[in-house]
């Protein structure tokens, strides 16, 4: 299954030097004023793991394919981005198709680097794209309950829908994103929340994007952006975006060694990704054989034939059995016969729930 990531934010907080460092790819142009960036840029970025070289060592396949991540670098949105100011309405249109959202929040000082309101406030910042995004929302809202309208004479599911649809509206008409909507769950809401494809509905993690002096530890910008996150359980992750195009074109020594002279372990690629697969319930499976070692990103709790659909739809309609070697036990046993030897390998059924790192190969018949 593909994921696919939304990076926004104000004009000039650092998206696309961000951007080109998590892609290695100088492809978004980084620019010192607004709107640098017109047309969103897409790339596919590598998931970093480390067991698949793991795995390969082992195995000694032909070739190493890893999860991917395709990130999505929307144009800076501005105060009135729902009403088309700056190109808003464009960009918004591309977030909708995202799965979650990065949003980037300036947490440096630099005179040098023109702020889009002409000072450093994180809190107001991020508080002026929400409300952007909940009123490009309400549009969506206003525009389906017409819709409904029209619909409902003698359609129950219809007239159920409408009536969500309208205390929904209610909802963001006090400031309030999707994702806090009550009846999200139910029935009819899911089914609205499924066609309409809300942006306030999708996961959002912020970047607090600081200068490498506040790597280690939080500046002021920072903590008054944690202390805004915190009662709203929003995830925050601090990054150095200066830092991460520095680790461009590094191999996996100077990295390391690079990342621990800032006091952190994690790039800011591997802190995202690692996010991003956690709020949205994520996990990775893996196949290993002489001609690939490849990682297969699925939900959290898919069982083993809705698994087997992401290598090809008819390993999950012909599904007969999973063979299961955990990722522990496979290194430790060193292959699939040392798994056997040792007890370790299952054969599961149609029921079985795949965990994440588990090294799997699907019988099937079609």
């Amino acid at each position: 299954m593909g994921l696919s990531i939304g990076i926004v934010g104000l004009p000039n907080v650092g998206k696309s030097t961000l951007f080109n460092a998590l892609t290695k790819a100088q492809n978004a142009e980084a620019a010192n004023y607004p709107f640098c960036t017109i047309e969103p840029n897409k790339a596919v970025v590598p998931v970093p793991d480390d067991r698949l070289a793991a795995l390969a060592t082992l195995v000694d396949p032909e070739r190493i394919v890893a999860a991917t991540v395709d990130f999505v670098d929307i144009a800076g949105l501005v105060k009135g981005a729902s009403t088309g100011e700056g190109l808003g309405n464009q960009f918004l249109a591309h977030i909708r198709e995202t799965a979650a959202i990065v949003h980037v929040v300036r947490c440096f000082d630099d005179s040098d680097v023109v702020h889009v309101d002409g000072s450093v406030n994180p809190v107001r910042d991020v508080e002026v794209i929400e409300t952007e995004l909940v009123l490009a929302d309400v549009q969506m809202v206003e525009g389906r309950i017409d819709r409904l309208t029209k619909k409902a004479k003698g359609d129950k599911e219809a007239i159920a829908q409408l009536e969500v649809a309208k205390r929904l509206l209610e909802h963001l008409h006090k400031g309030l994103p999707a994702v806090a909507f009550p009846e999200r769950e139910s029935v009819p809401g899911a089914a609205l929340f499924q066609e309409l494809g809300l942006i306030t509905s999708k996961p959002v993690i912020f970047c607090a994007n600081v200068d490498e002096s506040s790597l280690a530890e939080d500046n002021a910008h920072v903590a008054a952006l944690r202390a805004w996150a915190t009662p709203r359980k929003a995830h925050v992750i601090k990054i150095s975006a200066k830092v991460e195009a520095e680790l461009v074109g590094l191999d996996d020594a100077e990295r390391v060694e690079f990342l621990q002279s800032y006091g952190i372990t994690a790039s800011g690629i591997e802190q995202v990704i690692r996010e991003c697969y956690a709020v949205l319930g994520l996990v990775s499976y893996f196949t290993a054989g002489p001609k690939e070692v490849r990682a297969w990103t699925i939900e959290r709790g898919w069982k083993a034939p809705k698994a087997a659909s992401v290598i090809h739809t008819d390993f999950e309609r012909g599904f007969i059995r999973a063979e299961v070697m955990a990722f522990a036990d496979f290194v430790a046993h060193k292959s699939e016969a040392g798994c056997r030897a040792a007890g370790v390998f299952r054969v599961e059924g149609k029921e079985y729930e795949v965990a994440d790192g588990d090294v799997l190969h699907f019988r099937f018949n079609v």
